[in-house]
């Protein structure tokens, strides 16, 4: 007789409200998506709103991931003591609120008011929601990350277009920030009457928590933690400075610019929904040796591209290629520790931030010091530096399990 599976049925009404969670929680992620895709898409128009120079620029994106940074340790200490649905109810519609606040200022110093207030909400918003999304698949017992990512994306596919046609009317970033500032925050309240909560969950959030506290070794993760932080970089690159290329580098117009984001968060959506089936027919290794050429194939062509359109065509090269290498390092650092994969994917996440860090003032001072077509060069050599790392995503564990 086989033996009984570890993850009983959930019984009908739980069911359901997991469901309901579970959609909750997507639109949350969709909802950041957009308000991220309207900040990064509208970084020429908030350099030019507030006479940010080019070389104070990358100090500004700069700051926001470090406080980010901040904002996800110190949301860490509130989940505790509150849970990851309370923290996350309060600070997704406040960074829709300092979206707002970017856009109606019209000094320096309420920019840097405004950016440190998303900063430091946005890593609160990213440690919350993901704590609850893998709550969520602790009760679920099997995979659902990915889908809250693609989430994500389809939210930056819209937030680029909707940043497109801000640009293409001439909105301005009053109108444009403040009325997206006014329609996503109340859609995030609303969501958030809808997150799972105890009587769903359990103690699913806690016990992933542990999980992922768990002591495991750092040297067999190094390799995945460099690719992570490499991909990353590429898109900081491509976040931060796509739009700003096709602008200034390119002369594009702005509305046309945003279309270089919208092309790459496509091409990431796309990825994600036939990654799978591609590491299925040709294996891990391979997907990540190609998508790590292809991507570094895209930041090439943009360098060398004539025109905007040529520019965009690049970053959607560059966004299928860079889609495949991210999912497959939480995937390899699960496979090194099968016992512990909270644990390994909460180490190989710090890395998001490095490559966030590092990428905004590497692109920033390349291109303030020559151009930008040198500049996309840089991000280019460290996505290539990921082809020899590849074989550490092989499906076979290079390290022993930790104990149960």
């Amino acid at each position: 007789m086989s033996a009984a599976p570890s993850v009983q049925p959930v019984p009908s009404p739980m069911a359901r409200g997991l469901r309901v969670g579970r959609a909750a929680l997507a639109v949350s992620f969709l909802l950041q998506g957009t308000t991220f895709a309207l900040l990064v898409t509208c970084i020429p128009e908030i350099q030019h709103r507030y006479g940010l120079s080019d070389g104070l620029l990358p100090v500004f994106l700069a700051a926001v991931p470090v406080l980010a940074g901040v904002g996800s340790i110190l949301s860490e200490q509130l989940v505790k003591r509150t849970g990851a649905r309370a923290v996350l109810r309060v600070v997704q519609p406040a960074v829709c609120l300092s979206l707002a606040g970017a856009g109606l200022g019209g000094s320096l110093w309420q920019l840097a008011l405004a950016l440190g207030a998303f900063g430091l909400l946005v890593g609160a918003l990213d440690a919350s929601m993901n704590m609850l999304g893998v709550g969520l698949q602790h009760r679920y017992g099997r995979s659902i990350m990915i889908g809250f990512h693609a989430a994500f994306s389809l939210g930056g596919i819209l937030g680029a277009a909707i940043a497109g046609l801000g640009s293409h009317y001439d909105l301005g970033l009053p109108v444009l920030f403040g009325t997206a500032g006014a329609v996503v925050a109340p859609l995030a309240v609303l969501t958030g009457t809808r997150f799972a909560g105890p009587a769903e969950l359990g103690d699913a959030v806690r016990e992933a928590a542990e999980a992922a506290a768990r002591s495991i070794p750092w040297r067999p993760l190094l390799p995945l933690c460099l690719a992570m932080a490499f991909a990353y970089i590429a898109d900081a690159s491509v976040s931060n400075y796509s739009v700003k290329y096709l602008t200034d580098g390119l002369g594009s117009r702005e509305d046309l610019a945003k279309l270089s984001y919208l092309g790459y968060m496509v091409a990431m959506l796309l990825g994600r929904a036939l990654g799978d089936r591609a590491v299925q027919r040709f294996g891990a290794v391979a997907v990540v040796r190609g998508g790590a050429a292809l991507a570094a194939l895209g930041f090439g062509l943009a360098a060398v591209a004539p025109t905007a359109w040529a520019g965009i065509a690049s970053f959607t090269v560059l966004g299928f290629g860079i889609c495949a290498v991210i999912p497959q390092v939480f995937a390899a650092g699960g496979r090194l520790f099968p016992a512990d994969s909270d644990a390994a994917v909460a180490r190989l996440n710090l890395f998001n931030y490095v490559g966030f860090l590092i990428g905004s003032p590497l692109v920033g001072a390349i291109a303030d010091a020559g151009s930008y077509r040198w500049a996309l060069l840089a991000p280019m050599l460290l996505v290539l530096a990921v082809l020899p790392l590849a074989e550490r995503f092989a499906p076979a564990p290079v390290a022993a399990p930790a104990a149960a």
